[in-house]
């Protein structure tokens, strides 16, 4: 395989939300330049960032009833048993909750755990504080879905963070989705819970990293047969 070849295999499209974005880095890059040259390189090197983070990898999600995948790249912050948001309508039992933090360069693409039908999506208004912090959960901004399987519901709930000022979902509320396909992003630095029905038991630890729609979480039915896998 040629140099040119092996750079374009490690590549990702930018998703179109990004546009916009990296578009008004590389006009700004461009004023810079105009106005200093080491200004102008900076703006350079800001524009490859946005584009970067902006980006949406093709991911290979393993297909088996049960399983439940990551939705989110980035680092596992918390494995607990937590009361799911009262807006999910999951009860005021804990659920384990499996919590991923993005960092600003992780992928902010966020991906269905499960195949189902989105029961419920509900947005509230909130706080930025730091999304790693698990008072996050209850007081920031936030967008939670509900996704019924043939099995399982499964919680999956859009935090924003200290930087992220929007949560962007892909779906709607009656919409039926496969495991792994995209259903929103949240911008700058944010985090994604996932609450597994009770008695659910995670397969990652804290401080794992996670890669949406291919890391899977948990396996929640354990004896059925091998998986299959989809690419998208």
């Amino acid at each position: 395989m040629s140099i040119v070849n092996s750079i374009r295999s490690q590549l990702s499209p930018i998703h179109p939300q990004g546009y916009p974005f990296v578009g008004g880095f590389a006009v700004a890059s461009l004023i810079l330049f105009l106005i200093w040259t080491p200004l102008g390189w900076l703006g350079t090197l800001a524009t490859a960032w946005c584009a970067y983070f902006f980006r949406d990898p093709v991911r290979v999600t393993p297909l088996r009833e049960g399983l439940v995948v990551a939705p989110a790249d980035g680092r596992v912050s918390r494995v607990i048993n937590a009361v799911p948001p009262p807006e999910m309508g999951l009860g005021d039992r804990p659920l384990p909750r499996i919590s991923i933090f993005m960092s600003v360069f992780d992928c902010h693409v966020n991906r269905s755990p499960i195949a189902g039908r989105i029961d419920r999506m509900v947005y509230r208004a909130g706080k930025f504080l730091n999304a790693d912090l698990d008072k996050a959960s209850e007081d920031n901004e936030r967008n939670a879905f509900v996704i019924t399987g043939t099995r399982s519901r499964i919680g999956v709930v859009q935090i924003a963070g200290l930087i992220a000022r929007r949560i962007v979902p892909f779906v709607q509320e009656g919409q039926s989705i496969a495991a792994g396909d995209r259903i929103g992003m949240i911008r700058f630095g944010s985090r994604v819970d996932v609450y597994l029905p009770e008695g659910g038991r995670a397969l990652v630890a804290e401080g794992q990293l996670s890669y949406a729609g291919e890391t899977v979480l948990a396996d929640l039915a354990v004896a059925d047969p091998g998986r299959t896998y989809r690419v998208g």
